[in-house]
């Protein structure tokens, strides 16, 4: 009977050589790792401390309650800019909310996998990093051009199209972790698919598709670039038709803020202080209501 062959020798390897090694690279790549953001963090205070000096120094009471000033002219606030804002805005909310929803509810519901499903998906990212001036430059060409003048609604649509791919990927997102368990429980007690959806799967996922619909809300509040070609901009209060320029604050914080009038810059850093105090509070209630969820 042949004797079992003796096991063979593991190769010597210098382990303390290879834990040095290990121990500075990972120590190189902590340094490297703490010092972006830490210059990360002081670029986004230093923008912020600068735009709560000067911001500051431009907010009073008329900053609220009178109008834009004229070239040239003394006072005057931002109350028709901001006016005119949220009504574009909460506008744009309107128009892509419900399109979004039920985007997003054919996706995960009812497409799924399917190739339709994979178009939309497709096209739905591109319209998600698709720069918002060729969106305001389609509606341009769709909506101002034919009817030969600017408009409030023109400025709505387009900040529609900005949101809604927000709200499509979010909504898709929340109703595919609700556990399919919920949907057999429906299904078994003889609701049709529609009723499950708009009473099973939307009560549980409810949190996080408000969630996508403030953070869209938050996404188009700051837009320039579609508002210049849609809803331009004016120094008084906007027709309640919205027919004709309509002022907003984004288009009004470019004006302002490359003219040579030292009462229209502390206006535009103002302008910007209320934006970005606005998008922070959207933010914090949108963190909020996921943590409700949860």
């Amino acid at each position: 009977m042949a004797t079992p062959a003796k096991p063979t020798a593991a190769p010597h390897v210098e382990w303390g050589r290879v834990r040095s090694s290990r121990r500075m690279a990972d120590r190189l790549m902590k340094i490297i790792a703490t010092s972006f953001t830490l210059i990360a963090i002081v670029v986004l205070f230093w923008i912020l401390g600068m735009l709560i000096v000067k911001g500051l120094g431009g907010l009073s009471a008329a900053t609220f309650t009178q109008v834009t000033p004229g070239p040239g002219s003394e006072g005057g606030g931002l109350a028709n800019a901001i006016v005119g804002s949220i009504v574009l805005t909460f506008l744009g909310i309107a128009v892509a909310t419900p399109v979004g929803v039920l985007a997003g509810t054919y996706l995960a519901e009812y497409g799924k996998a399917s190739k339709l499903a994979e178009l939309i998906r497709f096209i739905n990212d591109i319209l998600l990093s698709a720069p918002s001036i060729l969106i305001g430059l389609f509606v341009y060409v769709v909506m101002v051009e034919p009817f030969r003048g600017y408009s409030g609604w023109a400025g709505g649509v387009a900040l529609g199209i900005i949101a809604i791919p927000v709200i499509v990927r979010t909504t898709e997102d929340m109703l595919r972790l609700v556990p399919g368990s919920l949907r057999e429980a429906g299904a078994a007690l003889g609701a049709p698919p529609s009723v499950v959806i708009t009473s099973v799967t939307w009560r549980a996922a409810k949190s996080g598709m408000v969630t996508g619909i403030l953070l869209a809300l938050a996404r188009i509040a700051g837009e320039t670039a579609p508002l210049i070609f849609t809803a331009l901009n004016n120094n008084f209060w906007f027709s309640p038709t919205l027919v004709g320029g309509v002022s907003n604050l984004p288009v009004t914080i470019y004006q302002f803020a490359s003219a040579p009038y030292e009462n229209w810059q502390q206006l535009a850093w103002a302008g910007s202080l209320i934006i970005t105090v606005s998008i922070l509070v959207l933010s914090i209630i949108a963190r909020r209501i996921v943590r409700g969820g949860k």
